[in-house]
C-alpha cells in the first residue's frame, strides 16, 4: 500500500547539493504524452447538444458559460434554459476529490452497488499533510499518521477504477490543471477552488461529496441555470502587476457575495496577454466572490500549456472546435465589468476577508490608519492559487536580486510548490536552490498552511500579521489563531516584502539597505510562463495511475468498527413522503457562511470519514442571527443555549 513510499525516499537535505544535481541530471524524467482518450471532451456530441438547445432558444447568441453548460444537458431536446430560473439536469465529464472530502464520498458510493464510477474520477492526497519540518519529513509523517485513511482511499480507488494520486504528488487543482482539465469540459470537484480549471476553458464547479457521488453513480447533476457576469479585459499587465492582482481588484468590486448565482466569464483582447496558469489563478479566486465558477475562452496560451503538459491531442481537438470555445458575437451578460490590465496595480486584500482590497500604493496608509504593528511574522507563497512555474520563477527572480545584493530575509519565508511536476522542474532549473540558499523553506506539495495544516510555534491569541499568496484569509483559518491577520497578495509582492519584514514596504518605490548599509532597490520580477526545457515529471513514487484505471472487484475495503476516523454508512430507507413536515429551524445564520464556517479544516480534517464525529464540527463557525453568538443556539425543547451540533443531536433524539 501507500506505506511503501516511506522506504523509497532519501531525505534530500541529507544529500550534498552538487551530488543531488548530478543524480537528478542522470534521472531526467520529462513529461511524456498522455493517453487523452478519457480527457478530451466529446466535442461532436457537445456541438450536437448545443444545436438542439439553440433551436429551442431561437438561435439566441450564447455566452461561453451557457454553451458549455447547456451542451452538457442530460436531455437537451427537452430543456428550455432560463438564466436564474430553470433547474438543469447535467451530465459532467469528470469528478475530482481531495483526500478529506473523498472519504465520505467513497463511503456513499460503496452503497451504490456499482462496480465502477460512471465518469472518470480521481482522488488527490493533499489535505492531510501538515507543514512543520519541511517537505520530506512532513510527507513521511503524514503517511504514518493517516495510514488508515490513505489505505482506505487507495483500496477504494483500485476497487472502483478511480485514479489515485499519492501524498506528495500535489494539490488537487494543480494536478487537475496539469493532467485532466480540458477546454469545454464540465467537471465537479469536492473543493471550493475547483474553478481553477477555468484557466483551461473548463466549467469546473466545487460541490459537496453527495453531489460528486451523483455524477459518479450516473445520476444527473442538478444546477440552477446561472446568470453570467462578463468581465472584459483590455491591455496587458505592467511589470509588477500579476494575474492575482486582477482578481484581488475584482474581489474588492464584487465583494464576497457579488458573484453568487453567477458564472464569471472573461473575454476581450487582454485575455491573450495572460498565461494559462495566470488565468487559472483568476478563476481560482472567483470562489471568494461567491461565483458558481469562472471561465476563460480558449486562447493560444491554453494550447501551449496543453502541449507542454503532454496533452497535444486535447490541444488539437480544441483548435478544431475553437468556435465552440468562445462566446457568440452579441452574447448578453447580466452584468458587465471592464478592466484595463495596463492600469492594474498590485493589490493587498484583508485582513479577515478576501474582499477588503487595497492598492499597494495606499497600503502603508491603510496599515497606519488602523493602528496595526508594521511587522510581518511570516511570508508564504504557493498554494493552489499561486504555485505555477511562472509564479515560482518570478518570485525566485526577486530572491536572487536581493541575495546577490547581500539583502537577507527578515521573516520566515515558506514556499509550497503546487505539484511534484512543479517541484521537480524548479529543482532542475534552480529556483528551489535560490529559495533555500536565501533561507526559505520548501514545504510539501500539498495544501499545508493555506487550510490550517500548519504546526506553527507562535503563541495563540497574539496579534500578528502574515502575508500570503493564498486565496482565503478568514479568522483562525491558517494557524488556529483568531488574532493572525492574513493579508493576500501576489507571490511577487509577498516575496519582496519578506526582505523588509514590514507591511508598509512598497517594493515598487522603496529601498532597503544591504549588509554594508548600501541602498538596494528591486527591479521588476521576471520569469517564463513555461519552462524552456519542458516540465519534469518528478520522482517515480509520485507517478499517477493510468488515465483510465481498471476496476478490481476482488479488492477488499476494510473499515474497523472501532475507528474514530472512518465509519461505514448505512443506507437510508426510501423516502415515504411523510417526513420533513413541521421541521424545527436549527439556526438562522447571519453574514458570511463559507465552507470554512460550515465545516472548518485544520484539526477536523481527520474526522471527514466519520459521520458521527464530523457532525461535531458542522456550523461551529456560523454566527447566529438571533443571538449574535457564534456556534450557539437556543434549544426550544429545553429553553437552554448550547452548541449547534449539540442542539441538532437533541432534536434528532426526540424524533427517533
Amino acid at each position: 500500500m501507500i506505506s511503501a513510499y516511506l522506504t523509497s525516499r532519501v531525505p534530500h537535505r541529507l544529500i550534498v547539493r552538487n551530488a543531488l544535481k548530478r543524480t537528478f541530471a542522470t534521472q531526467h524524467n520529462p513529461v511524456v504524452e498522455k493517453d487523452c482518450s478519457s480527457i478530451t471532451p466529446p466535442y461532436a456530441k457537445l456541438n450536437k447538444n448545443l444545436e438542439l438547445v439553440k433551436r429551442i432558444l431561437d438561435q439566441r447568441p450564447l455566452t461561453l458559460a451557457e454553451k458549455i453548460v447547456y451542451s452538457h444537458l442530460t436531455n437537451p431536446e427537452e430543456t428550455v434554459p432560463v438564466r436564474g430560473e430553470t433547474y438543469l439536469k447535467l451530465s459532467p465529464d469528470r469528478v475530482a476529490m481531495q483526500d478529506a472530502s473523498a472519504q465520505m464520498a467513497l463511503l456513499q458510493f460503496m452503497l451504490s452497488g456499482m462496480p465502477t464510477t460512471a465518469v472518470p474520477t480521481s482522488v488527490h492526497c493533499d489535505h492531510l499533510i501538515a507543514a512543520h519540518e519541511g517537505a520530506d519529513k512532513d510527507v513521511a509523517q503524514s503517511i504514518v499518521t493517516n495510514k488508515e485513511i490513505f489505505d482506505f482511499l487507495e483500496s477504494g480507488a483500485k476497487k472502483y477504477g478511480i485514479a489515485f494520486w499519492k501524498p506528495g504528488s500535489g494539490i488537487i487543482h494543480q494536478i487537475v490543471l496539469e493532467n485532466y482539465a480540458a477546454p469545454g469540459g464540465l467537471m465537479l470537484g469536492t473543493d471550493s477552488h475547483t474553478p481553477n480549471a477555468g484557466g483551461l476553458g473548463m466549467i469546473a464547479i466545487g460541490v459537496g461529496g453527495a453531489d460528486a457521488v451523483d455524477a459518479m453513480a450516473n445520476i444527473p447533476w442538478e444546477l440552477k441555470a446561472p446568470n453570467v457576469i462578463g468581465v472584459k479585459l483590455t491591455g496587458s499587465l505592467g511589470p509588477w502587476a500579476s494575474p492575482k492582482d486582477v482578481i484581488l481588484k475584482l474581489a474588492g468590486q464584487l465583494t464576497v457575495r457579488g458573484g453568487t448565482g453567477h458564472i464569471i466569464e472573461y473575454f476581450g483582447e487582454g485575455v491573450e496577454s495572460l498565461s494559462c496558469t495566470g488565468m487559472a489563478t483568476i478563476c481560482n479566486m472567483g470562489a471568494e466572490v461567491g461565483a458558481t465558477t469562472s471561465v476563460f475562452p480558449y486562447a493560444n496560451n491554453m494550447s501551449a500549456y496543453l502541449r507542454a503538459t503532454g496533452r497535444s491531442p486535447v490541444s488539437q481537438a480544441a483548435d478544431s472546435n475553437a468556435h465552440f470555445l468562445r462566446a457568440d458575437a452579441g452574447a448578453h451578460y447580466d452584468q458587465l465589468i471592464e478592466i484595463n490590465l495596463s492600469e492594474v496595480e498590485p493589490h493587498i486584500n484583508g485582513p479577515f476577508t478576501p474582499d477588503l482590497s487595497t492598492p499597494l500604493s495606499k497600503f502603508k496608509d491603510f496599515i497606519q490608519q488602523n493602528g496595526w504593528k508594521d511587522e510581518l511574522s511570516a511570508s508564504l507563497i504557493g498554494s493552489c492559487t499561486n504555485s505555477s512555474y511562472q509564479d515560482m520563477s518570478r518570485a525566485a527572480s526577486l530572491v536572487k536580486q536581493a541575495s546577490t545584493a547581500g539583502v537577507s530575509l527578515k521573516t520566515p519565508f515558506l514556499v509550497t510548490p503546487g505539484s511534484e511536476q512543479i517541484r521537480a522542474t524548479i529543482e532542475r532549473d534552480g529556483q528551489q536552490e535560490v529559495f533555500e540558499e536565501a533561507g526559505g523553506q520548501v514545504l510539501a506539495n500539498a495544501c499545508g498552511p493555506c487550510i490550517g495544516q500548519w504546526k506553527r510555534s507562535e503563541k495563540k491569541g497574539e496579534e500578528n500579521a502574515i502575508l500570503t499568496s493564498f486565496n482565503r484569509n478568514f479568522r483562525s483559518r491558517n494557524d488556529g489563531n483568531p488574532q493572525t491577520m492574513n493579508f493576500l497578495a501576489a507571490p511577487e509582492i509577498v516575496t519582496a516584502m519578506a526582505f523588509a519584514g514590514s507591511l508598509s514596504f512598497n517594493p515598487m518605490t522603496d529601498v532597503l539597505l544591504d549588509k554594508n548599509g548600501h541602498e538596494f532597490r528591486f527591479n521588476p520580477p521576471t520569469g517564463d510562463d513555461l519552462p524552456r526545457e519542458g516540465f519534469e515529471a518528478g520522482r517515480d513514487t509520485y507517478e499517477p495511475p493510468a488515465p483510465t484505471p481498471t476496476p478490481d472487484a476482488s479488492v477488499q475495503i476494510n473499515i474497523d468498527p472501532q475507528s474514530n476516523r472512518l465509519q461505514a454508512l448505512e443506507a437510508f430507507e426510501p423516502w415515504h413522503g411523510d417526513e420533513f413536515k413541521d421541521i424545527r429551524v436549527l439556526v438562522k445564520v447571519k453574514g458570511k457562511c463559507t465552507t470554512d464556517h460550515i465545516s472548518a479544516a485544520g484539526p477536523w480534517l481527520k474526522y471527514k470519514g466519520h459521520l458521527q464525529n464530523i457532525s461535531e464540527n458542522t456550523l461551529i463557525g456560523a454566527l447566529n442571527a438571533d443571538t449574535g453568538k457564534v456556534n450557539s443556539v437556543l434549544d426550544i425543547t429545553t429553553n437552554k443555549e448550547d452548541t449547534i451540533p449539540e442542539v441538532a443531536k437533541s432534536y434528532k433524539k426526540r424524533i427517533e
